[in-house]
């Protein structure tokens, strides 16, 4: 998961396109933090650590319904969108048709903890579905927790980019420096998922992909989660990096984070590759 909260924490200080359209800049200031991206990764972590053998999907959706709202309810000025802030209010929760790119930002620890990928395909849309039901809401995480499933298991990024292009039917052809100048703060899966999924392709090691996807602009701390989370997959993430997330998470958060690397039984990638 640290990818995925690194991302966010790295973006926040440039999203809504408060940045330069640069890979140029700190990684780390004052107005680095964690932002709803971080809360929400957690919150389906420590449901699915949670889930119990052979428990149903709908023990699973109730689950993830109790933690995105026990959360999302500490932490209630995180930058929840309008639509969600509703979902965490609301006495009856109900999935609520989005096609936002919450559901990707926050399905990285699936791709972790399920050793199989049809699994992971099928808890990526349970995840989604609790909140983002839209097909496109669900087709952005079951892409996102299967690039990074790939990406873990030993698959090259060529062969990241021909699963993704032929399962999930994103258009992958373009080019970052070809994305960056039009592009805009977005919110929709279909409209950060492939661009994120493009800065991950793009980038040379860890950093220079979070590097890369900051410097598209639009909604780069969710942008730079998604593309974070795939990026630890498949590079690891250096010690000094974990070490500046720590320090920006509170403990409540880092309890989830070490029951996760136990579980998950998560080294860095760069040990094997």
């Amino acid at each position: 998961m640290y990818g995925a909260i690194l991302g966010d924490i790295i973006g926040s200080p440039y999203e809504f396109d408060r940045g330069g359209k640069t890979k140029e800049f700190p990684l780390f200031s004052e107005n680095s933090e964690f932002t709803d991206d971080t809360v929400m990764t957690i919150a389906v972590a420590e449901a699915f650590l949670d889930m119990r053998m052979g428990e149903d999907d709908e023990v699973t959706f109730d689950s993830l319904v109790y933690y995105l709202r026990e959360w999302g309810r500490k932490y209630p000025n995180a930058g929840y969108g309008v639509r969600f802030s509703h979902w965490l209010a609301a006495r009856w929760p109900k999935p609520y048709g989005s096609f936002g790119n919450g559901s990707a930002m926050r399905v990285s620890p699936v791709a972790w903890l399920f050793d199989d990928l049809d699994m992971v395909r099928r808890m990526a849309r349970l995840s989604a579905s609790v909140t983002h039901d839209h097909p496109e809401g669900l087709k952005g995480a079951e892409a996102t927790a299967s690039a990074i499933f790939l990406a873990r298991t030993g698959s090259s990024k060529g062969e990241i980019k021909a699963f993704v292009e032929e399962n999930f039917r994103y258009d992958l052809s373009r080019t970052c420096d070809e994305i960056r100048p039009g592009y805009r703060h977005v919110e929709s899966c279909q409209e950060t998922v492939p661009e994120a999924i493009t800065a991950f392709l793009e980038g040379e090691d860890f950093v220079d992909v979070i590097r890369t996807a900051v410097s598209l602009g639009g909604d780069c701390d969710t942008l730079t989660a998604i593309a974070g989370s795939i990026a630890e997959a498949f590079y690891g993430v250096p010690e000094v990096l974990k070490s500046a997330c720590r320090k920006r998470l509170p403990g409540e958060m880092l309890a989830v984070l070490e029951r996760f690397a136990e579980k998950s039984g998560q080294i860095s990638a760069d040990v094997v590759k």
